[in-house]
């Protein structure tokens, strides 16, 4: 299927790897030129690589800390004028609510809300003068649903959800939508870290721990990065023009929701 964007330019965060690796393969095997983030610059030139001889498109990288001012406006200049802007952050470290302070929060923040707010005001005004954008936030599930243990994320990108609501309708008429995907549970280096909390915490074996979870997911397994990829690019293709301010679950059916 031709999603209609190839020769765009899309810019990625967290690309190095897990869902944001899977959102800029799939804008890649489209046809889209790349400007690639993450902190860490061996896993992002690999990344990179890997891309530029799967499909031929241009790759930059910026290895550098997009939550900070410096980092942010380090990749914005490296990534000209973008088309696509796909926003993506580690989650904040599980706990319970009496674990956190004020930094914990503002730190959250920074990650999962504040930054992809900051790139999105930084890129919307391009994309309305040219009449044309596609903005994809990768959020969480837990905005659907609230995690008791995840209650840092919870916070920070309930408040993304929030500001994406309102701002969503004001940029349609120029042509530019913004959605955002929610994952369940994927086979990530997230997923990784918090089967091994609940190992140790549980005295479970990682297999024994992940086959736990698994079997609460009415599709009994962990979702992929490449199918997560392949519903990041359809929301940026020329067929979701009409898809506007929707949050979007991809996680097996976990979330038990009418609506």
């Amino acid at each position: 299927m031709d999603l209609g964007i190839a020769g765009r330019t899309a810019l990625v965060t967290a690309a190095s790897r897990g869902l944001g690796r899977g959102c800029a393969e799939a804008l890649a095997a489209a046809g889209v030129g790349l400007t690639l983030n993450a902190r860490g610059k061996e896993a992002l030139e690999d990344t990179a690589a890997a891309i530029r001889e799967a499909h031929g498109v241009e790759v930059r990288t910026v290895a550098a800390d997009i939550t900070s001012p410096e980092g942010r406006a380090q990749v914005l200049d490296a990534a000209g004028a973008v088309d696509i802007l796909v926003t993506n952050a580690g989650g904040p470290p599980p706990g319970k609510w009496s674990d956190w302070d004020r930094e914990d929060f503002i730190r959250a923040l920074d990650a999962n809300m504040l930054t992809p707010i900051a790139l999105m005001q930084a890129c919307l005004p391009g994309m309305m003068e040219r009449r044309w954008g596609r903005v994809v936030n990768i959020t969480s599930g837990s905005v659907k649903a609230p995690i008791a243990q995840l209650g840092l994320s919870n916070t920070a990108r309930t408040g993304l959800t929030g500001f994406v609501a309102g701002t969503a309708r004001q940029v349609a008429g120029a042509g530019v939508t913004i959605n955002n995907l929610l994952p369940g549970i994927h086979d990530t280096d997230r997923a990784d870290a918090l089967d091994r909390a609940v190992s140790l915490k549980e005295g479970l074996t990682i297999e024994e721990a992940r086959a736990r979870r698994a079997a609460t997911i009415p599709a009994r397994r962990y979702g992929t990065a490449a199918e997560f990829g392949a519903a990041c690019a359809f929301l940026c293709s020329r067929y979701a023009g009409f898809i506007v301010g929707q949050n979007i679950l991809l996680d097996g059916g976990a979330i038990n929701a009418t609506l």
